[in-house]
């Protein structure tokens, strides 16, 4: 009963700070903790935000042979055939015959096309049959001829008359030099309706289809003008562009490595075959001509390629070594005592550490930590670091 009557109403839940309260000390690392954190993050974006970014340049990761050792220059190109034609035909008319695709091998004069030339052939005919008649005329007037002399030695005919068998054997022998002149044109009219190939060669490209209009200069949109495009692939060379400033390094017959871009583990001996005696005024470069001195099958026009400039040639050892994968020795720089590179991915840069091997010429071997092809940092200098905003120039 007493239970029942206590008093209950002094009872309640004390919902206030268990411990005593903070001190001094306390509200004042706290507050400046706090105080850090909002300028850190107010730094990092004022950073992102209004800070310019670097701007840097970037150089490739690429696979180098070991004549990067002799090489005095390098340079890039690309494979050109420098027998190649457009072959179109001197007449115009349908095209109604096509005998040759795209790689197909062609020997010089062999027939490759036909335009229709039943119009020609029958002018040919006619001036043919113009011939013989002239011809049969002419049988007469020699005849003629022979008679009135004769008569006229004897007194029976009078000079006139002379004269007159004399005009008309001489315009019967005008007239059939006419007819063979005639037979002649029309024939060289059927001739100019067979395309012919102007070389040996490979057909690069098909141009034109049976049924299509050819003509000489493509006198409008529906017409073809070249029916073909062949190259002599016996004379393929590469064709670099060497900054003047450099040119004095190179000289004719000097020796060369050629990679191409399409089969970065096969290299080719090669030569300057030509430097073109000109400058382009507005790349301030010399064109070079970079013959193969041996090849295959592979190597078809247009290809890029990468040419080496050596001070001497390389031998078959060389070229079977394996090519390692270089960058520039001035993409390299050391932090906290490691060798690093920087990639760029969304204009940010990346700190990659690396290891380097033999050093090749103006280039450095990277055993691990690339990959051909990767684009890194050129010249990076301390205010690079991991995580800087960059602008690629």
């Amino acid at each position: 009963m007493e239970a029942k009557n206590a008093d209950l109403s002094g009872l309640r839940i004390d919902r206030g700070e268990s411990g005593p309260p903070p001190t001094p000390v306390k509200k004042y690392v706290i507050g400046a903790l706090i105080a850090c954190a909002v300028f850190a993050a107010a730094y990092f974006l004022w950073n992102q935000l209004f800070t310019p970014p670097l701007e840097v340049r970037l150089v490739t990761a690429a696979l180098t042979s070991p004549a990067q050792n002799n090489a005095v220059l390098t340079a890039s190109g690309y494979v050109v055939a420098q027998r190649k034609a457009a072959v179109a035909s001197k007449g115009t008319g349908r095209l109604v015959y096509l005998g040759v695709v795209e790689g197909d091998r062609v020997k010089k004069d062999q027939v490759i096309a036909r335009l229709e030339d039943n119009d020609i052939r029958a002018q040919l005919d006619q001036a043919r049959a113009n011939l013989k008649l002239n011809q049969a005329e002419l049988n007469d007037a020699r005849q003629t001829l022979a008679r009135a002399r004769s008569m006229a030695d004897k007194g029976l005919a009078s000079q006139a008359e002379l004269d007159a068998a004399q005009a008309r054997y001489d315009r019967v022998l005008a007239a059939i030099d006419v007819a063979k002149a005639q037979v002649s044109t029309a024939e060289v009219a059927v001739e100019n309706m067979l395309i012919r190939a102007p070389f040996d060669g490979t057909v690069l490209s098909k141009n034109a289809d049976v049924g299509e209009i050819v003509a000489p200069f493509a006198a409008s949109a529906s017409s073809r003008a070249a029916v073909v495009t062949i190259a002599d692939m016996t004379s393929l060379e590469v064709e670099a562009d060497v900054s003047e400033s450099n040119i004095e390094r190179i000289g004719n017959n000097q020796p060369c490595e050629i990679t191409l871009d399409a089969y970065p583990d096969k290299r080719y001996q090669g030569f300057v075959s030509k430097v073109v005696p000109t400058a382009d005024r507005a790349k301030a470069t010399v064109l070079v001509k970079v013959g193969f001195a041996s090849y295959d099958s592979r190597v078809l026009p247009e290809m890029s390629a990468k040419v080496l400039f050596l001070t001497k040639a390389t031998n078959t050892a060389d070229l079977v070594q394996k090519p390692v994968l270089t960058v520039p020795t001035t993409s390299v720089v050391q932090r906290d005592g490691q060798s690093v590179v920087y990639r760029v991915t969304d204009n940010v840069a990346i700190e990659s550490p690396v290891q380097t091997g033999r050093t090749l010429g103006a280039y450095v071997e990277v055993t691990s930590g690339l990959r051909a092809g990767d684009k890194i940092v050129d010249k990076p200098t301390e205010a690079v670091q991991g995580g800087v905003k960059v602008k690629v120039l």
